[in-house]
């Protein structure tokens, strides 16, 4: 099996043939989705701009837009910033999820024709690695999305690492990856309390390793790409 671990932000090629592809956004795009969906979410929806947003939402009236802009501020006119303390406590049982972010949905975007596409975070790896392992592997992409000209996106490595290391059949050191999370350039600013737009509280729940059971797959739908939770086999 070969393991290809690609920087979004560093991208050049446009083509590929992996068998599986992982975007991979801790802080906090695919957190945020995973929290939505502990929150009843039944799917999710991820989109590229605001425009596309609402013209999903004449489809999806009842949808919940979420939504942030470069530097993790709230995008205008959504109902929620990509937050995952946000979304937490609220019931959204039943109720679809429109999601647009500047790192974790534009990966899932640009590797829309996958085989097979996840959105990972650390809150869920141990579920992405089994739904990995589930499925033919000889070229596997883990895509980081968090490095950026001032941030080392290390959240995102800590949870390629993982996912590494569990397909290579390698020890897991699972409190070791939440503090390289909280020590990252970017888990550096929620802790800083500067900001209003990151609050500690996202951090504190995007390095709660292997939190949730569920795999994010991601699938061609109706009306594009479409989310939902992957749960173990029962």
């Amino acid at each position: 099996m070969q393991i290809h671990r690609i920087s979004l932000h560093r991208l050049v090629q446009t083509s590929h043939d992996f068998d599986a592809v992982v975007a991979i956004d801790v802080l906090r795009s695919f957190s945020t989705a995973a929290y939505a969906f502990a929150a009843g979410a039944s799917e999710i929806h991820p989109v590229g701009t605001a425009g596309e947003a609402d013209l999903l939402l004449e489809h999806l009236p009842d949808a919940l837009t979420v939504g942030a802009l470069p530097g993790g501020r709230p995008m205008p006119g959504f109902d929620l910033g990509n937050s995952p303390s946000r979304v937490q406590p609220l019931d959204l049982a039943k109720r679809p999820v429109i999601l647009s972010t500047a790192a974790g949905v534009q990966a899932l975007l640009r590797f829309r024709t996958a085989p097979r596409l996840f959105a990972a975070s650390l809150v869920c790896a141990g579920a992405t690695l089994r739904a990995l392992q589930a499925g033919p592997l000889e070229r596997v992409a883990l895509i980081t999305t968090g490095e950026w000209i001032d941030r080392d996106g290390d959240e995102d490595i800590a949870c390629a690492d993982y996912l590494a290391a569990g397909l290579q059949g390698e020890p897991i050191d699972r409190e070791a990856l939440a503090l390289r999370v909280r020590n990252s350039d970017f888990g550096r600013r929620f802790v800083a309390g500067t900001d209003p737009a990151l609050p500690l509280a996202d951090l504190e729940l995007c390095a709660q390793v292997d939190r949730f059971d569920f795999a994010m797959p991601v699938t061609r739908g109706r009306y594009g790409l479409v989310m939902r939770p992957l749960l173990p086999p029962t």
